[in-house]
Formats: structure tokens, C-alpha cells, sequence
């Protein structure tokens, strides 16, 4: 909060860790702030008693992902720069934020889509903000190399992670969760698609302990989907596949930021199965409360398979980020066949399911 009482976004809030940013182009929405959300359930669930499981919730950024940290940055350096338009390729939530982003301060905004590979909330977004949205016949990093090739030809800003003041932005994550502890925690868990992310909370973490506002670091944990792992087997997949469509990247464009978040920290970088991440999703649900997506739900499905091999030490604190809110994929909230009962308007009829065991 500023003076005023008003909510700022993170700019204004960390300006003194942020590259500086004229004061009359910052573009924000309010971002950041999101909750860290002490888990009651999971720790039981994994007999982890004495451990302490928060999830950072970014679901509750303006437009639901995380992304927006970085795109505050890239579109405000954008406007400084006189830029008129921006553009970047996405599995989603980066056109959803961006679009919005630009909307705001009147920039023109292009979008590149994997043909047949975006959850329908994410690219409702975009259209509703105004993107000009246009679908490519190939993955996301077919799409990536497209957009790179175009902005350097056309002098548009391109607002990929690649664009080194998202990851800026991203790592306000990582100052907040600090903020909120009192220090950052034992062990970091987070999905990883293009890999941004990891690299911005790894660079937040170690700038913060830089400048004394923390005593420590995290090991940092990556997830990756089992068939979108090239992390994990050390070499690019060219056709990845999996549910969490976010997280469906096969070369990502953070690589090395990763693989130094992972080495750096003395974490690891693991895969988990689309079946594991369906778990994980409905168990943060229907057991927590908190309706995140699918590739959130990834970091998730990683402490699972982590704490069943004895990883977490006893004591210790660990924090899960949840990418984005559980309303960007519709259709995969609506894939697991629920039941839904007709009940006629008969009062003892309703009272007849509600007293059942089952």
C-alpha cells in the first residue's frame, strides 16, 4: 500500500530491486501481492507432520497467472521505449497478460498460438483485451522463433520471457514469499515450461540475500510434464505432449537460467506424469480450497513424488507455486465425469441425498 491506502503494483514496490523505470510509463494493474497459503491438507496427506507446505498462489494476479509480474515490466519499459506494438507467441497465459498489458496503454498487441494447443480461457483473454491472435501450424517453439524473427525484423517489442525485463518482474515472487516468511524457505517447487520462472525466483532469492533481507536460500525444485521433459533427459523434445498445456514446451527459452537455478542451489529438476498431475490438481481442489491449473498442479505432483522418497527434511519449510487460477482450462476442470444429480423441487427427495454416507 502506498500513502494513500491505495494497492501499488510491483514496480512501485520494489522499484529500489527493479531496473529503473520512468515514472509517467509505468504500466500496472496492480500486480503481485498474490498469498502464500499455508497447506493444511498435503502435509497430512504425505505424513510430513513436521513440515510446512505453502502454496504461492498467483492465480490471483490481475489476469490470473503469474505472468503478470513480467509483463508490467516489459510493457512499461515498452511504452518508455515510444514502442506501438508487441508481440509474443504463447501457450496462454503470456497472450492473456500481455494483451491486457497493452490494452491498457493503448499498445497494438500480436499473438502466436500453437494451432490446437491453448486452454479456451487463456485465449478468451486475449481476444477480449484486443490481441490480434493468429494460430500457427506447429508447437509453441515454432511459434517462438517466428515471433523473434518478426520483432527484430518489424521493431516490435517482443515480450517473451526472452525479454530480459520479465524475468525482472517475475522475481518479485521470490521477495514476496521472503516478506511473507520472515526468510526465504528450505525448498522452492514450481512448474517449468520455457523455464522463465525458475530462472526470476532463483534471481530474486539470491539478489535479496544479496542485500540482506534474508539469511538464506532455497533449494530450488523444477517439475517438468513427463512428456514435455527436456530438462530432465538433457536434450530438446520436438513434439511434447501433455495435458498442463502451459507447461507443453519442448526447447525452452530459459534453458541455462534453469539449469543454474537447479545446480546453484544444490535443487533438482524432475518430471512428473499427466495422471500424477490430474491427482495433484483435484486433491489442491477438493482437499485445500485452491483451484489452480493444470501445470500448477505439476509442482504439485512433484512434492508428492519427492516426499514419498523421504526428500523433505524434517523441520523444514517448502513452498509450491501455483502458476495460474484453475478458471484459465474449462475444459480440463470439466473432464472427470462429476456426477450431477437432477432433483426434482421435493424437499424430501433433497433430503434423502444430503443424509446419505456416500
Amino acid at each position: 500500500m502506498n500513502m494513500t491506502g491505495k494497492k501499488i503494483g510491483i514496480i512501485e514496490r520494489y522499484q529500489n530491486f527493479l531496473p529503473p523505470v520512468d515514472p509517467t510509463c509505468i504500466i500496472s494493474l496492480n500486480e503481485g501481492n498474490t498469498p502464500l497459503i499455508l497447506a493444511e491438507a498435503l502435509p497430512k496427506y504425505l505424513g510430513l507432520s513436521g513440515v510446512k507446505i505453502y502454496y504461492k498462489f498467483e492465480g490471483l494476479n490481475p489476469t490470473g497467472s503469474f505472468k503478470d509480474r513480467g509483463m508490467t515490466m516489459a510493457v512499461s519499459k515498452a511504452v518508455e521505449q515510444k514502442a506501438t506494438s508487441v508481440i509474443c507467441a504463447s501457450t496462454g497465459n503470456t497472450s492473456a497478460s500481455a494483451a491486457a498489458y497493452a490494452s491498457r496503454c493503448g499498445l497494438r498487441c500480436f499473438v502466436l498460438i500453437p494451432e490446437g494447443k491453448i486452454a479456451k480461457g487463456k485465449l478468451l483473454q486475449a481476444y477480449r483485451y484486443g490481441a490480434k491472435v493468429m494460430m500457427v501450424k506447429g508447437n509453441f517453439d515454432q511459434a517462438l522463433q517466428l515471433v523473434k524473427e518478426v520483432a527484430s525484423a518489424e521493431n516490435i517489442v517482443l515480450v517473451n520471457s526472452v525479454n530480459p525485463y520479465r524475468i525482472e518482474g517475475q522475481k518479485t515472487a521470490a521477495f514476496e514469499v521472503v516478506d511473507d516468511l520472515g526468510d526465504a524457505p528450505d525448498y522452492h517447487a514450481l512448474p517449468v515450461g520455457n523455464a522463465g520462472n525458475i530462472t526470476a525466483y532463483w534471481k530474486g532469492y539470491t539478489e535479496y540475500k544479496k542485500h540482506g533481507k534474508s539469511w538464506m536460500l532455497p533449494k530450488m525444485i523444477g517439475i517438468q510434464a513427463a512428456g514435455a521433459a527436456p530438462l530432465v533427459i538433457g536434450k530438446p523434445v520436438e513434439n511434447p505432449e501433455t495435458e498442463a498445456t502451459a507447461i507443453r514446451i519442448g526447447n525452452p527459452a530459459s534453458w541455462k537460467g534453469a539449469i543454474a537455478a537447479r545446480d546453484e542451489s544444490g535443487g533438482l529438476i524432475d518430471s512428473v506424469t499427466d495422471e500424477e498431475i490430474r491427482f495433484a490438481y483435484r486433491f489442491i481442489a477438493e482437499r485445500e480450497g485452491v483451484f489452480a491449473e493444470p501445470a500448477s498442479a505439476a509442482a504439485v505432483a512433484g512434492v508428492m513424488k519427492l516426499a514419498k522418497t523421504g526428500y523433505f527434511k524434517e523441520g523444514s519449510r517448502v513452498v509450491i507455486t501455483l502458476t495460474g487460477s484453475g478458471l484459465k482450462d474449462p475444459d480440463y476442470a470439466l473432464n472427470f465425469q462429476d456426477e450431477l444429480t437432477v432433483v426434482k423441487i421435493d424437499a424430501r427427495a433433497l433430503s434423502k441425498i444430503v443424509s446419505a454416507k456416500t
